[in-house]
């Protein structure tokens, strides 16, 4: 039996994509997985993630899907949605892209029934895997080695668009998690900066923090 695993990187950072991918392997060669030393992404070092990445495209079926910071920032900023069902649709575009009998998704939410039943929802109209077996679980990365298979594409998948965001720009503003100095100070500087406002998530914070100060000055200058 085909199964899948999904799951995402880069849900929390200020800078850059959303990424979410969806590995699949037959259920008997899971064993390749875990001598290839599959585990959850953030386990392991950036090294380590992409020598594992031509083996892991090699064995498994895999599809990757990238949601830019304004898509992220239409779903947040909604009355109706938010980065829960956003990665819940994204999830059955995932499983429609493939063949599989079996889909382990990390769930975001915490009502794990509900989330399951909005992708299911999803899958209602389409012409492959509707009758897909979903089982949502938290830290899926953790305990099933397809997710954590999945996990590793994401993340090396979001890890190259940093990449190539800062060689675009010609910046080195770290991470793209607000945590990150590098990336606090490129935000600090540039948050209003016409030419980096597609790379930023002005849903977050750490943007409308900046947005709200700039306000109150101008207001006080006034």
């Amino acid at each position: 039996m085909l199964i899948g695993g999904i799951d995402e990187a880069g849900r929390g950072p200020v800078i850059g994509p959303l990424v979410m991918a969806i590995a699949v392997i037959k259920e008997e060669d899971e064993f390749k997985l875990k001598a290839l030393g599959v585990k959850d992404s953030k386990l392991l070092s950036p090294k380590k993630r992409e020598e594992m990445i031509s083996v892991l495209k090699e064995i498994c079926q895999t599809v990757v899907l990238k949601i830019s910071p304004s898509d992220v920032d239409k779903a947040v900023l909604s009355s109706s949605d938010n980065l829960n069902w956003l990665e819940a649709r994204t999830a059955a575009k995932l499983i429609s892209a493939v063949t599989c009998k079996k889909v382990i998704l990390d769930c975001p939410s915490t009502n794990l029934e509900s989330y399951k039943e909005y992708i299911k929802n999803k899958l209602n109209n389409k012409l492959t895997n509707k009758d897909v077996k979903i089982i949502v679980e938290h830290k899926a990365d953790l305990n099933h080695l397809i997710v954590g298979a999945a996990s590793i594409l994401a993340k090396v998948a979001r890890d190259e668009e940093i990449k190539k965001i800062q060689k675009e720009i010609g910046v080195d503003f770290g991470s793209g998690y607000s945590s990150d100095p590098k990336t606090q100070v490129f935000i600090e500087n540039n948050w209003s900066n016409p030419k980096y406002e597609k790379y930023i998530r002005k849903s977050w914070d750490t943007y409308k923090k900046r947005e709200s100060n700039a306000a109150q000055k101008s207001l006080g200058e006034f």
